[in-house]
């Protein structure tokens, strides 16, 4: 099997090559951009790309501009690299389709570890298909559909969805959530989940309703 292809993001060359080698040792074949419009060219060039690790404040194009650019076209999984750990920075990264937030100054093992639990999901080959109350979510395709029509998700919101779907009708605290669909212990504000099921519900529709809050305490999917 090729080794998956990761663009590295980043004007600070040190970065890029840390990030580099410790991918590069996990088995990665790695790519690096300088800055926000090389990322896009070489991104539109190369259809291969598995994942995206993406700085935020560059030159020519920042990071929110190339995620808003590749997110017209693209679904794949982003990881936002970012020196400012506001928490507006952080729920505008969701907003706009991001599927990781990581705070400079990082472990490299931990940020290998969420590559490859993305990785891990976005490319599994079983043809695993569920349905309920119109939603119908294929995990080996990566698509989703509600009332027959197909639903553009992100890699995140599809997560979320699919976790939702594999515990109906069980009540979900926040905390059980982020710790299983963003898969490490996750310290933030339980916005962040408020935020994706809010676009969760929006994009499923009628079919969206079946996601219920339940106040102080999280949501349940009431199939």
């Amino acid at each position: 099997m090729d080794a998956l292809k990761i663009m590295v993001v980043d004007d600070e060359i040190r970065m890029r090559k840390l990030v580099k080698d410790f991918l590069s040792a996990k088995g990665f074949e790695v790519v690096e951009a300088e800055d926000g419009e090389q990322a896009v060219d070489i991104f539109c060039s190369q259809k291969d790309i598995a994942l995206i690790l993406l700085d935020v404040m560059m030159p020519k194009m920042n990071g929110w501009e190339v995620l808003k650019t590749i997110r017209k076209i693209s679904k794949v999984p982003i990881i936002m690299l970012t020196a400012r750990g506001e928490e507006q920075d952080e729920l505008q990264g969701f907003k706009l389709g991001v599927d990781e937030y990581i705070t400079k100054p990082f472990s490299p093992k931990i940020l290998t570890a969420r590559v490859d639990a993305i990785l891990r999901r976005t490319h599994r080959t079983e043809d695993d298909i569920q349905r309920c109350g119109g939603i119908e979510i294929n995990r080996g395709a990566h698509t989703v559909k509600a009332n027959g029509q197909e639903v553009n998700l992100s890699f995140k919101e599809f997560e979320l969805l699919d976790y939702f779907m594999q515990n109906r009708n069980l009540a979900l605290s926040r905390e059980n959530i982020l710790n299983n669909v963003w898969d490490y212990d996750y310290f933030g504000d339980a916005r962040t989940i408020d935020t994706h099921v809010k676009k969760l519900r929006a994009k499923l529709g009628p079919a969206g309703e079946q996601i219920k809050t339940i106040w102080g305490m999280g949501y349940k999917f009431e199939g």
